[in-house]
C-alpha cells in the first residue's frame, strides 16, 4: 500500500550508524536514511496535490530551524535509538502539522506522546544489546552527532521503496546585535 512520512534526514549519523541500521533496520534497505519521523503516517501519495503542499509548505515556513545533537541512546520494546536533544522543537513541528492535518496523527494514534528518535535498530535480545553496545562505541570517540533541522522532507512508498517526493524548509531564524 502506497504510504508517505515527513521526515528531517540526519546525513551527519549516516557515519555512525548505517552499518548498523543495514543489519537491523528493515527501513535502510527500502531507501529511507537516517531519520527523525516527524509525521508518519501521513495521507496517501496519490493526495497530495499542490494545495496539500502548501499547507506543509507554510507549516514548515512557520517553524524556525535549530540545531540538536544525538548523544543519548534510547530503547523502546523491540528498538534502538538515538535521541535528538533538544527534543521539544521535534514534536513543535508534528503539533503543527497535525493541527493542519488532524486526520493523521502520528504513528495513526497508536502513542499518547510524541517521542522523537532516530531508530538505529529494530531487534530484540542479544541483537538489541550487542547493537546498542556498537552504538555506544560509535558515538563514544565523538561524544555524539551534531546537526541541524532546516527542512521537511515528504518521503514516499508507492513501488515498494522510499523515495523524496518534496523538501519544505524551515524558516531561518533572524539575529539580533552585531
Amino acid at each position: 500500500m502506497a504510504e508517505t512520512a515527513l521526515i528531517v534526514r540526519v546525513p551527519e549519523a549516516e557515519p555512525h550508524v548505517s552499518h548498523l541500521r543495514h543489519q537491523f533496520d528493515p527501513s535502510e534497505s527500502l531507501g529511507v536514511p537516517a531519520h527523525i519521523t516527524v509525521l508518519y503516517p501521513f495521507m496517501p501519495p496519490e493526495e497530495i496535490t499542490p494545495v496539500v503542499a502548501n499547507q506543509v509548505r507554510a507549516v514548515a515556513l512557520s517553524c524556525a530551524a535549530f540545531g540538536f545533537q544525538l548523544s543519548r541512546v534510547g530503547l523502546f520494546p523491540g528498538a534502538l535509538y538515538l535521541a535528538p536533544a533538544p527534543s521539544k522543537p521535534f514534536i513543535a513541528l508534528t503539533v503543527a502539522l497535525v493541527r493542519q492535518f488532524p486526520e493523521y496523527p502520528p504513528y495513526g494514534g497508536q502513542f499518547r506522546t510524541v517521542v522523537p528518535h532516530l531508530t538505529v535498530a529494530q531487534a530484540g535480545g542479544w541483537r538489541e544489546s550487542s547493537a546498542h553496545s556498537e552504538l555506544l562505541c560509535a558515538l563514544y570517540p565523538s561524544g555524539g552527532i551534531s546537526s541541524r533541522c532546516s527542512e521537511l522532507v515528504l518521503i514516499e512508498n508507492s513501488s515498494c521503496r522510499w523515495q523524496q517526493m518534496d523538501v519544505f524548509p524551515l524558516s531561518v531564524p533572524s539575529y539580533e546585535g552585531g
